[in-house]
């Protein structure tokens, strides 16, 4: 797994391109304020060790980060760009749905961006050093 962890005072995004087809389709664009946004990709290692591990401790770093930031919302994004490595899209999907209630039972604010596209993104980061970090797991 690779995490990297961008606070953003402000983050959009705009569907553009979708890359696979099997699924949902968005068509709309989305702003969030205040949002630590999860850029996230999930790799072949990660099938072997189990979802639910993987799933917790993405979760966990994801709490970690928006704690530095003092925020509560998080924005989970996938981000296939991290690494050669890469999960099957259907498990990441799946990570990212589990990663995402556990969250919210936590009580933070969550969204996904659209899973499957390529994004027009809009990104206003703070200059601190805790408004980026990397996690490599």
């Amino acid at each position: 797994m690779k995490l990297l962890m961008i606070y953003a005072d402000k983050f959009a995004y705009k569907p553009t391109i979708k890359t696979l087809d099997e699924f949902e389709t968005h068509t709309e664009s989305k702003t969030f304020a205040k949002a630590l946004i999860g850029f996230i990709q999930a790799e072949e290692h990660d099938t072997e060790n189990g979802i639910s591990k993987v799933e917790k401790k993405l979760v966990d770093n994801l709490k970690w980060g928006a704690r530095k930031n003092d925020t509560n919302f998080i924005v989970l994004h996938s981000f296939a760009h991290l690494s050669e490595s890469k999960a099957s899209p259907e498990f990441t999907k799946e990570l990212f749905n589990l990663a995402e209630k556990r969250l919210q039972n936590a009580n933070y604010d969550t969204a996904q961006t659209p899973f499957g596209y390529f994004l027009d993104l809009s990104i206003d980061a703070p200059g601190f050093s805790q408004a980026r970090m990397f996690k490599s797991f």
